[in-house]
């Protein structure tokens, strides 16, 4: 199996526990994170190496990726698998399913391409490369199938493990912080890269809610010490952050979230926690120009946020590049805590996600690729 970022690792951690619970013989082995590592996932390579964030960076480390695809190729043919699960990361994984389909090794994509956003054309290559597709949204089984694509909706993993109904003051005390102070959880994201865009803005969102409500606090889960940093030094430069009423944790984001009355989120899976949460957020992503550039007119949806694609509408408010302002952001977030009924919508419409969502996900994902195995 192959993960390419923190996302994937997160994902196959449980699969890979469920695989070993439901097939004790079983022997894992492939690209992966410190999570799968811990699961019993033997690591060919380490995954750092392919998580790389948007078209200019993946150009700068292109051949060092396509390096490790061809060696890990070459391994598996040599000693073909039982099957190959390719773990999210489509552009890395379709390349290398199709190469071991051809020679007989029954291949799955665990997640499938956003075709339904974006690079549709994408659900063809999905053909050619996967015998079976695992879809993590109800939404995706009927697109795959109207294409002969073998595919099961296991439903999402995060639906599992967050509460219906999250505990704030639990998750306040759990944090320190106090039960009757506003507090805003900021998400700028997981890589190093989103940090260079995103920990000014975040910065700077912060400063400006916090003049709206001086006592206004902040925490800010970031996964690693580097990101940290990144954090810290943007704080640095607006006064620091114990000025700005920001705290810093390591980790620890879904008690960020339950603590919170709001959430600014970069795009990406931290809205969809935001949204079982059942939390009113505020969705932001920026990237480097060219990036930005390459993918601005490439048929996104009008939205980019889970929680409003999941819904088919704008549910949330969403600025992206040059609409990310701090201005922007504090602006809207304020204007959804002032609005006790919309909150109060915005929570039963959540409620329903959860439950559309929760379908014991890392069983369901290892039953269908053992059945796929044992039927072949």
């Amino acid at each position: 199996m192959v993960a390419g970022e923190p996302s994937g690792d997160a994902l196959a951690a449980p699969f890979a526990r469920a695989l070993k619970r439901l097939c004790p013989d079983a022997q894992l082995y492939g690209i992966a994170g410190p999570r799968m590592i811990e699961a019993g996932v033997e690591a060919l390579f380490p995954m750092e190496r392919l998580s790389v964030m948007g078209y200019a960076e993946v150009l700068r480390h292109y051949f060092e990726i396509v390096g490790i695809r061809r060696k890990l190729r070459n391994r598996l043919l040599a000693d073909p698998p039982d099957v190959f699960v390719g773990i999210d990361a489509p552009d890395f994984n379709l390349d290398l399913e199709m190469a071991l389909k051809a020679r007989g090794i029954r291949t799955v994509q665990y997640v499938g391409p956003t075709v339904w956003a974006w690079r549709a054309h994408r659900i063809h290559k999905v053909a050619r490369a996967a015998d079976h597709v695992l879809v993590l949204f109800p939404f995706e089984e009927p697109l795959y199938r109207q294409h002969g694509i073998p595919v099961t909706y296991v439903g999402h993993p995060l639906a599992d493990v967050i509460p219906e109904t999250p505990d704030r003051a639990a998750a306040r005390a759990q944090l320190g912080l106090p039960g009757d102070a506003p507090v805003v959880a900021l998400l700028p994201g997981s890589r190093t890269t989103e940090l260079h865009y995103m920990a000014e803005l975040f910065v700077d969102t912060a400063a400006c809610l916090r003049r709206a409500r001086p006592g206004m606090r902040f925490v800010v889960p970031l996964v690693s010490r580097t990101t940290a940093e990144r954090f810290e030094q943007a704080a640095a430069r607006a006064g620091g952050a114990d000025a700005l009423g920001i705290r810093l944790l390591s980790g620890q984001a879904h008690a960020a979230m339950a603590a919170a009355d709001g959430v600014i989120a970069a795009s990406g899976t931290a809205t969809l926690e935001t949204a079982l949460h059942k939390r009113p957020m505020v969705i932001t992503y920026k990237m480097s120009r060219l990036t930005w550039w390459l993918v601005k007119d490439r048929g996104y949806l009008p939205y980019v946020g889970l929680p409003n694609i999941l819904a088919g509408k704008f549910v949330v408010p969403e600025f992206i590049q040059d609409a990310a302002t701090p201005e922007a952001l504090a602006g809207a977030l304020l204007e959804q805590l002032d609005d006790p009924p919309r909150i109060e919508n915005l929570q039963r419409e959540f409620a329903a996600l959860h439950r559309a969502l929760r379908r014991d996900n890392a069983n369901a994902a290892a039953r269908a690729v053992l059945d796929l195995v044992r039927t072949s």
